[in-house]
């Protein structure tokens, strides 16, 4: 079937009046400059569609809150809850509500006028490129950024913008890690505590057969939510993003 379906594929792309309908450049504009048609364009943005999920973890908030979430729920010894898909739409929703300044600004510069006609569509990719690069520079750490340079085996630039954007999105990757697992590291000592200081009386009364686990959580769930705790870790979320 397989083989089938490549052979129909290339006598479909073989035929002449398909061939003929799918051109693959058109000259446009007084200077005869080059763009690609518009199934073409097409034909590329539905399979950038396909990386649309690696470019969400790679390039936005999103990978720092859902380890946080993670660390959290482990923490707090709850295997199951909230789901994973809970916390990934928790992640995804806060994602989207920090990243909204930088959505706005490509909407507005990249979109709009390429919906308009007054950019091409590469022109429209690298407008877009710029406010997504600066919110990724502004979470990395100069040491990050000078480790996947000497990894690279390139040359430090003199100017930021200067820099390719592959080579931004691991060093924002390396600093995106560390802060997570920093902010969940501070998250992790409260519930640490409770668990020490429950083991502690439980081994004190002789129940060492008991789990700690069993009566800590209660515990753990009654001070996360005395204190307001998903506004805490919502808040400690948002203003580590500055």
């Amino acid at each position: 079937m397989r083989l089938l379906g490549i052979l129909l594929t290339l006598l479909l792309f073989s035929h002449p009046a398909f061939a003929q309908d799918l051109p693959l450049l058109t000259i446009n504009g007084p200077n005869g400059q080059e763009e690609y048609s518009v199934k073409l364009q097409i034909f590329l943005l539905m399979t950038a569609l396909a990386f649309l999920p690696a470019m969400l973890l790679m390039t936005t908030s999103f990978t720092r809150i859902i380890i946080v979430l993670g660390i959290l729920r482990q923490a707090m010894g709850l295997q199951q809850s909230p789901p994973n898909r809970v916390l990934v739409g928790i992640a995804l929703t806060l994602s989207l509500f920090i990243m909204r300044p930088v959505i706005y600004d490509i909407h507005d510069n990249a979109v709009v006028p390429y919906q308009k006609g007054e950019m091409t569509m590469f022109e429209a990719a690298k407008v877009a490129e710029q406010p997504l690069r600066q919110f990724m520079l502004q979470q990395t750490r100069e040491t990050d950024l000078e480790q996947i340079l000497r990894i690279a085996d390139e040359p430090t630039p003199d100017n930021v913008d200067d820099l390719d954007f592959l080579l931004v999105m691991p060093a924002f990757i390396l600093s995106e890690l560390k802060t997570a697992f920093q902010i969940g590291f501070m998250l992790f000592i409260p519930f640490l505590i409770i668990d020490m200081v429950v083991a502690s009386v439980l081994m004190a009364m002789g129940m060492m057969m008991l789990s700690p686990l069993i009566i800590s959580l209660p515990f753990k769930l009654m001070v996360f939510v005395m204190v307001d705790g998903w506004s805490m870790t919502v808040g400690t979320l948002s203003a580590s993003f500055g």
